[in-house]
């Protein structure tokens, strides 16, 4: 049998990454904490692009639900779980920062490379 806690640990996994990610954000203002309405609507059309791509997979029987006990049983919609919203902003959010760190770090080092040559 297993422990009721262990039902919201995945859940629980997300959200702690996504105040890390939250943490790396408010610490060098990459998305949130530099534009919030740029990073919201980024956000936002990522986990409406890939909602909408489990939405047509269930309905094609491609994607369902599995059986785990990591899972807290909530649904937003039959065979998608809660969690996989959450999984989402992850995602997105992660992307949209490493992006950004990219960007600026790739934008310091052009001046540099510039001098040598």
């Amino acid at each position: 049998m297993i422990p009721e806690f262990e039902r919201w640990l995945y859940l629980v996994a997300l959200v702690f990454s996504l105040a890390g990610l939250l943490t790396l954000d408010r610490r060098f203002k990459l998305a949130f904490f530099a534009d919030w309405r740029r990073a919201a609507i980024s956000i936002g059309v990522g986990v409406a692009f890939f909602l909408s791509w489990d939405t047509v997979g269930i309905l094609l029987g491609i994607f369902f639900r599995g059986q785990t006990p990591y899972l807290s049983g909530l649904l937003l919609a039959p065979e998608l779980p809660v969690e996989e919203f959450f999984f989402l902003v992850v995602l997105c959010l992660t992307t949209l920062e490493v992006f950004i760190a990219l960007t600026r770090w790739s934008l310091r080092l052009r001046p540099k490379a510039r001098g040598r040559a």
